[in-house]
């Protein structure tokens, strides 16, 4: 298994409007491209645009979304990785030959589907189902995963992605600085943004406090420490429909440190280099080895919370 140069995208997508998305992400493929990156990934909804969907009505949806793998922006995709000999990962919305519509996250080469991701956790729009199923697979010799957003959250979904060979986990996101009752959650003013050219430190402070960064580092890197894997952290910057995001798009390594980050307050991208050492010199491929399951294969299968208190387990679209 050789070095592997990968890189992870923020920007401000529009909401609805695939062509634009998709220039955006060509040209920043394309000159990740000329600096020799093999792999790019982009957010969540990054194709189609995400919290603005909250308010769509079904055939609103279904209009909107795409089959896999023969819709347009498939198509477009695979252009775009052709062009630059690079494989892409992208996130848009999917529907199937039944109507019934997903989230979905591609992972696309010049050959077309590599592979493809629905959200297990879905909460935006209700007209949305669930995926069933963990994604696995391989790129330049490297296993592979994809879990979206709030599928991180819930630590098992990490845990049985890596159990199932996965040594990098691509982890698109659209996320932070929306309210929660965490202390100090909370929206930060789309003001700062559009004043961030005159005063780039008042919003650099929102960003990277607890409505934002802070927040990330509290959990982030200890799904790459805990499993011993590298992780892509994608995420939009700007405004997203009527919500400000603050991108910080980051790779870390299986130690749990930041390879690379995106820092600017604008599009942009991070790139950092994957090396296959790192996976077993890390304290979390002991703990794969050292695990007995024995002792709570049957605990994990547990409900952690009585059936009349899972309507409240449910995610809120405005909370992380």
């Amino acid at each position: 298994m050789d070095n592997l140069k990968i890189a992870t995208a923020q920007f401000e997508h529009k909401s609805g409007d695939k062509k634009y998305n998709l220039s955006v992400i060509e040209q920043l493929a394309k000159k990740a491209s000329q600096e020799g990156t093999r792999v790019m990934a982009f957010h969540e909804c990054s194709v189609t645009g995400y919290t603005f969907a909250r308010n769509l009505m079904r055939q609103q949806l279904l209009d909107l979304a795409e089959y896999i793998p023969e819709g347009e922006s498939i198509c477009d995709l695979q252009k775009i990785a052709a062009d630059t000999d690079m494989t892409l990962l992208a996130g848009l919305f999917e529907k199937d030959r039944d109507d019934k519509l997903y989230k979905a996250y591609v992972c696309v080469n010049r050959d077309g589907l590599v592979a493809k991701y629905r959200k297990l956790h879905p909460f935006i729009n209700p007209f949305l189902n669930p995926g069933n199923e963990y994604c696995v697979f391989e790129l330049y010799g490297w296993k592979c995963g994809i879990l979206i957003c709030y599928d991180n959250n819930i630590i098992e979904n990490v845990r049985a992605t890596t159990l199932l060979g996965a040594e990098i986990i691509f982890m698109p996101h659209v996320t932070m600085c929306t309210p929660s009752p965490r202390p100090g959650a909370g929206f930060v003013d789309p003001a700062l943004w559009q004043n961030r050219q005159a005063d780039p430190t008042s919003l650099r402070l929102e960003f990277d406090g607890m409505k934002g960064r802070a927040w990330l580092m509290k959990w982030l890197p200890s799904r790459a420490y805990d499993n011993g894997i590298y992780v892509v952290f994608s995420n939009p910057i700007g405004m997203d429909d009527d919500q400000l995001k603050n991108g910080c798009s980051m790779i870390l390594d299986p130690f749990g440190d930041i390879l690379a980050e995106c820092r600017e307050l604008g599009d942009g991208y991070a790139m950092a280099t994957l090396t296959p050492e790192k996976l077993k010199l890390a304290g979390g491929f002991r703990y794969l080895q050292a695990r007995r399951p024995e002792l709570y294969k049957d605990i994990l299968g547990r409900r952690h919370f009585s059936q009349q208190n899972v309507a409240w387990l449910q995610p809120d679209p405005k909370t992380d």
